[in-house]
């Protein structure tokens, strides 16, 4: 008995040394520095790109498109996201509309200081911030995901400022075990898989996780990943995205519920009937929270419908700002 449970012992920590070692070269592989900002912020570079110092080492980018004298638009993406989901939205908008796409910090090209720490809360502020600095006092604010989390804590935040709400599978309802489609959300749940995540190239997660979130997998194209991933190798990207605290202190429906009630804002909410990342449920319960909002759910649709149906869903938009303004 005592020689099968030896040969038994031997064998798990053969197949952990074995597990142990593969991680190891797996990271070894997969391990990819920061790439030169300068050079990130060449290969992006067109006539609509522009750039804010809101504080020192805090850089924003975004993308101003449209007539400067138009109603104004400000676009916010989802996590690990940037300014380029919005591409499709664009060509339908910016003929009516001033269209702002802006990279929140720890995406894209905006740069922000060693330390900065990934919250809704502060991005809310920063959003605020960015509008006053560019010359903007009102503004309909349309976000996707995180950025949909962002967007309607900045209507219950600074609500004479916004003309307009639209919410694309937006964050921010509380979750009770809600699916997750991303290995990589998963390891953001460790301290471990945050220290990985943080040092390595990530391309194949990212592939994995787009994959899992979109009904027509063919939208994830090579070219989009190797966009995700160059841009997670901004400096210092990578630690800010792996800031956000799995265990932050999470609002009860009934505190979400109350916030919501305060808006009295125009308000249009998207969502995939498929989204297998944020429940469709969720739009659901912000339709009936937020007085008069309009809820428009989208079959064979998962988690971006700004890329998934760009054409359908600016068309939406467009028609529900364009109501607000006859």
């Amino acid at each position: 008995m005592l020689k099968a449970l030896s040969t038994s012992v031997l064998v798990l920590l053969t197949l952990l040394a074995l597990l142990i070692l593969g991680a190891l070269t797996a990271w070894l592989l997969l391990r990819a520095p920061d790439l030169p900002a300068e050079q990130l912020e060449r290969e992006s570079a067109t006539p609509h790109e522009r750039y804010v110092e809101l504080q020192p080492g805090l850089r924003l980018h975004y993308r101003d498109e449209g007539p400067s004298d138009a109603p104004v638009l400000l676009l916010l993406h989802g996590y690990g996201d940037s300014y380029a989901t919005w591409e499709g939205w664009a060509p339908a908008l910016r003929e009516r509309w001033r269209v702002i796409s802006l990279d929140l910090p720890g995406h894209g090209l905006t740069a922000a200081p060693a330390g900065y720490v990934l919250d809704f809360d502060a991005y809310t502020r920063l959003v605020q911030d960015f509008a006053t600095k560019i010359g903007v006092t009102r503004f309909a604010v349309a976000g996707n995901s995180m950025g949909g989390g962002v967007a309607w804590k900045l209507a219950v935040a600074a609500p004479r400022r916004i003309t307009a709400l639209v919410l694309a599978a937006a964050a921010g309802w509380p979750s009770e075990g809600a699916p997750n489609a991303s290995l990589a959300f998963r390891l953001l749940q460790y301290r471990w898989g945050r220290d990985l995540l943080a040092s390595i190239d990530n391309r194949p997660l990212i592939k994995q996780g787009l994959s899992a979130q979109v009904h027509d997998k063919t939208l994830i194209t090579d070219a989009l990943i190797d966009r995700w991933a160059r841009y997670q190798r901004y400096p210092g990207h990578r630690d800010i995205l792996m800031s956000a605290s799995p265990t932050a202190r999470r609002l009860s429906a009934e505190d979400v519920t109350a916030q919501l009630a305060t808006l009295q804002v125009p308000t249009l909410i998207l969502h995939g009937e498929v989204d297998p990342l944020i429940p469709v449920g969720h739009s659901r319960r912000f339709a009936t929270a937020i007085a008069g909002a309009k809820l428009i759910v989208y079959p064979d649709v998962g988690h971006l419908p700004q890329r998934e149906i760009p054409e359908r869903s600016a068309k939406d938009v467009a028609q529900f700002l364009g109501s607000l303004h006859q």
